[in-house]
């Protein structure tokens, strides 16, 4: 095999006899540590969890709330995932309390290995099994879809989707233009089922990837008629069974309101202009691809050179119309955060493989400076992930520990091997040695450096306090200035989060119990209790760090005594 995978014939046999085998066996390696033991993320991953433990404690699937509040954001696609994997967890181990955040985090690892296979899929139609197993392995391994895998959201899941969905198209382009096999009904029909569960998990976000995908291609080509052979009209047919009966129910459910906030407030705000103050100019994510596509950022500027070179192959053409205009379709959306970009990455992977085991030419002229550009980019993001090894959990905790240095020097020296392989033109080596670099940071990151960061695990503290100091008669707690959705995920839902001081201080003197309340609303909450005539009694206390809010933050917990009762005089 030439390029990335001619190093060591043991490994190539075994990359052709269980190529599926390996990618398990190397992404679980990437993605496994954290899963169990990072505390739940806030803001999103949280609210996701959230949702799904409300739809089994109410037994409403059609609904989606957080706390008392609709969440209209997203459809139901995920959070019946996250349920169906919490409740079949619980089966099992007979814990009901649902407040354990890798439960909801497993429909995200599957989301992210069927993304994985989908892609050695899509890349074995046209490259051989050690090529599909490069692309795929360059995917599951960049920093993003490793941090999605273990995060309780929806992009992972969604990447499956797009790429099951981009992968039948993949093949119906080919096979209309005499490469590979004619797309069966089966396998053009599993392109339109991707596409239905893609909606259902975050809506319209798949069908904008495949239109810009086609709609390049069409202008590209001139050509449609290959569209024929994806059996449009049984495939409307079965999207529509799918994605209908929910839709419908949600706008019984909801008198409309689910469409009106998911599609207006949510999606078109973000479509529109910068929402939730995530707007970014565009660029942004071509600069995130320093952390976010690393260490695939190896061979990314050849690669695409590589690519743009050979567009005149049907295969290279529509992985470049893929990458292309999805990534300028996201870039020109104003609302930009970095995960947004990931329905792109698949193609680059491909891209990517296709260029390291079909390289055949030596480099010449101008093309030399593309390995030692690639390099700079990949060094960047090793040398990012590195420093924040060292420097966070200064920051953040009681500073990096002694494994945590271990394992950010071995993943330096590989890393380093990495580049040095590829500006002397040994891409095999540097292939596999780009790799033992993300292992070796990943595993330091999350298991050595992410639990020491105890500054910014609020939440966790939090609840351990609450906890330590609630009696068996003690009423929901109230929280109020630290009210993050990974605290009412930990506290349980009859949690009362307060808007401000005020609103805690009623709660609190009508109910008594433990209130939890962070600095800048204690006076008013203090201040208010006493015009209720009741009082306060600060019990315990922590610091911390709201990286949500980038602030600091430091919470008092205090039992309350409620105000008395009055009785009304007997009428006479």
């Amino acid at each position: 095999m030439a390029g990335a995978a001619t190093e060591g014939d043991m490994m190539v046999a075994l990359i052709r006899r269980r190529p599926r085998l390996l990618l398990l066996l190397v992404c679980l390696i990437a993605w496994l540590p954290g899963l169990f033991t990072i505390p739940p993320l806030d803001r999103d991953e949280s609210r996701f969890a959230q949702a799904s433990k409300q739809m089994l404690e109410t037994g409403n699937f059609i609904d989606i709330r957080f706390a008392n509040e609709p969440r209209y954001k997203k459809p139901v696609g995920i959070y019946w995932l996250q349920a169906a994997t919490t409740e079949a967890v619980s089966a099992v181990t007979g814990d009901r309390t649902r407040d354990h955040i890798w439960t909801y985090r497993i429909p995200s690892l599957i989301g992210a290995f069927a993304a994985v296979l989908l892609c050695f899929w899509c890349a074995s139609a046209f490259l051989n099994v050690e090529g599909a197993f490069v692309a795929a392995l360059l995917l599951g391994l960049t920093l993003l879809l490793s941090a999605e895998a273990k995060i309780a959201k929806t992009d992972a899941a969604l990447l499956a989707t797009v790429v099951g969905a981009q992968a039948v198209l993949l093949r119906g382009y080919l096979a209309g233009r005499g490469e590979g096999q004619p797309l069966g009904r089966w396998a053009a029909l599993g392109g339109w089922l991707a596409l239905a569960l893609g909606v259902l998990i975050k809506g319209p976000v798949i069908i904008g990837v495949v239109a810009v995908t086609l709609v390049a291609l069409l202008i590209w080509d001139r050509e449609w008629r290959w569209l024929g052979s994806l059996r449009p009209i049984s495939g409307i047919a079965l999207v529509l069974a799918i994605v209908l009966p929910w839709l419908i129910a949600i706008a019984v459910q909801s008198h409309g309101a689910f469409y009106a906030q998911s599609l207006g407030h949510d999606f078109g705000a973000k479509v529109l202009h910068g929402e939730e103050s995530h707007g970014e100019p565009p660029g942004y994510y071509l600069l995130m691809t320093i952390l976010t596509l690393w260490p695939a950022t190896l061979f990314l500027i050849p690669a695409v050179a590589f690519a743009i070179a050979n567009r005149q192959q049907p295969a290279m053409r529509f992985l470049l119309a893929w990458a292309a205009a999805s990534w300028l379709m996201f870039e020109l959306v104003p609302t930009k955060l970095p995960h947004y970009i990931l329905p792109a990455y698949p193609a680059l992977a491909v891209i990517m493989a296709a260029f390291l085991v079909g390289r055949r030419e030596i480099a010449t002229g101008w093309q030399k400076v593309l390995p030692a550009l690639s390099s700079l980019h990949f060094a960047l993001g090793a040398a990012l992930l590195v420093a924040g090894l060292i420097f966070l959990p200064a920051y953040y905790g009681s500073g990096a520990p002694a494994a945590v240095l271990t394992g950010a020097g071995l993943g330096t020296l590989a890393a380093l091997v990495a580049v040095l392989s590829m500006l002397l033109g040994a891409m095999g080596r540097a292939f596999w040695s780009a790799v033992v670099s993300a292992l070796v940071l990943y595993a330091t990151l999350t298991l050595g450096a992410m639990p020491g960061l105890t500054k910014i695990w609020v939440s966790p503290r939090e609840a351990q306090m609450i906890r330590s100091h609630a009696q068996a008669d003690d009423p929901p707690p109230v929280l109020a200035g630290y009210t993050e959705p990974s605290a009412l995920f930990l506290l349980g839902t009859p949690t009362h989060l307060a808007v401000n001081g005020r609103g805690a201080a009623e709660m609190a003197s009508a109910q008594g119990g433990l209130a939890a309340i962070e600095k800048g609303q204690q006076a008013v909450f203090l201040q208010t209790l006493a015009q209720l005539n009741a009082s306060a009694t600060p019990i315990d206390a922590l610091d911390g760090f709201n990286y949500s809010r980038g602030r600091p933050v430091h919470i008092t917990l205090f039992r309350v005594t409620p105000a008395p009762r009055t009785t009304e005089p007997p009428p006479e």
